[in-house]
């Protein structure tokens, strides 16, 4: 068969993607399945692009990390957006379709989960909420016992001769991620003496600022459609999701700020 655009991005299999469940069809179903499902296509994305970001790193490859940072943030800002899209619908128009949504939830998003297993807030809890051996819990289970984003930054560092200490090399990656007077130390220098390493910082701190973003335009939203009512699936909806706002994932890059002086 010859290649094509339809069966090479696979356009038939696609556009099927999308059963609506309510009966009968409620218009606005579909613009909530395909922003969700568009939410997951991102995810999956940035999970690709961080992977590769990882590699690049252990390689000292810092103009590729830095190339592969910017495409990140650039398609979280994408994400961000499609809340504006979303909004577009009314609490009753979601409400004519809510109860068919049943148990479904956003809190099951295993890709989101993934993400933030990756940038450091890691919760065994969460296995829980999966099938044990199945796809999402393998998946979940390996980025739980591996280092975080954060990790690979700082064994870049040692690349580049900054002396981190080796228990932070080499602590529970498990943990969360304690802030250290010591690496802060560093990154101030870096901001001083190492200008390419602190365009790449620069753009990390616009990662988090973004995941924070995101996690407030998303609270917002929630709170705009359906208010202080329990989530589906359960969830304790607004209530959860604003415990989530306004926690870095980089918390000595945003310290460091107070420190930066005037020479």
């Amino acid at each position: 068969m010859e290649l094509t655009y339809s069966n090479y991005l696979k356009i038939d299999e696609l556009t099927d993607l999308q059963q609506l469940y309510s009966n009968p069809n409620e218009h606005d179903e579909m613009l909530f399945i395909i922003i969700h499902q568009a939410y997951e296509l991102w995810f999956k994305q940035i999970i690709h692009e961080l992977d590769h970001l990882i590699k690049r790193l252990g390689e000292n490859d810092v103009m590729t990390v830095i190339k592969t940072q910017k495409r990140i943030n650039t398609i979280l800002k994408v994400i961000v957006h499609q809340v504006d899209i979303l909004e577009t619908m009314t609490p009753l128009e979601f409400l004519s379709f809510r109860d068919y949504l049943q148990s479904a939830s956003g809190f099951q998003s295993y890709q989101f989960r993934e993400l933030e297993f990756m940038l450091g807030k890691k919760n065994i809890a969460v296995l829980d909420r999966f099938e044990k051996g199945s796809k999402a819990y393998k998946k979940l289970e390996k980025r739980y016992n591996e280092k975080t984003l954060w990790d690979h930054f700082l064994k870049f560092l040692t690349i580049n001769d900054y002396p981190i200490p080796e228990d932070v090399l080499n602590r529970d990656f498990t943990k969360p991620i304690e802030t250290n007077k010591k690496i802060q130390e560093f990154l101030l220098s870096i901001y001083k003496f190492s200008p390419i390493i602190a365009t790449l910082c620069e753009l990390l701190l616009d990662f988090d600022e973004g995941m924070q973003e995101w996690r407030y335009r998303h609270v917002k939203m929630v709170e705009r459609t359906i208010g202080a009512k329990i989530g589906t699936g359960g969830s304790d909806g607004i209530k959860y999701l604003q415990a989530t706002l306004f926690k870095p994932m980089f918390e000595d890059l945003w310290i460091i700020r107070s420190e930066f002086k005037n020479d």
